[in-house]
């Protein structure tokens, strides 16, 4: 099995930053894409960030120039560093990730969410 543990999230005013943090555990081969979503209430999940296993990244508009995702592949760990926070930023942040794990099963795993609070 695999486990995705996030942490990080927290209360940062406008122009603050905040860095999450998402370690993956488990019966892990190797780790492919991962990925950054966040959801607000009554809203879609959407993609903030990714990060291949190679190292290629890519952007949501919204947050391309002040967020960075970055990954430690010797930690199995995944960083999404969040500079010049604004308000409409706040929601709960989701790690996601394609693991193949020791018995050639590949999959999506979700971590538990972070609730990211910006205030004005």
């Amino acid at each position: 099995q695999v486990q995705l543990v996030e942490s990080g999230g927290g209360l940062v005013q406008a122009g603050g930053s905040l860095r999450l943090s998402c370690a993956a555990s488990g019966s892990i081969f190797r780790i492919n894409a991962m990925n950054w979503y966040r959801q607000t209430p009554g809203k879609q999940r959407e993609l903030v960030a990714g990060i291949t296993s190679g190292g290629r990244t890519d952007y949501a508009d919204a947050v391309k120039g002040r967020f960075t995702i970055s990954r430690d592949n010797a930690k199995n760990t995944v960083y999404l560093q969040m500079n010049s926070l604004k308000p409409e930023d706040t929601a709960v942040y989701y790690c996601n990730t394609e693991i193949t794990t020791f018995t050639i099963s590949t999959n999506n795993y979700w971590g538990q969410g972070t609730q990211v609070t910006v205030s004005s």
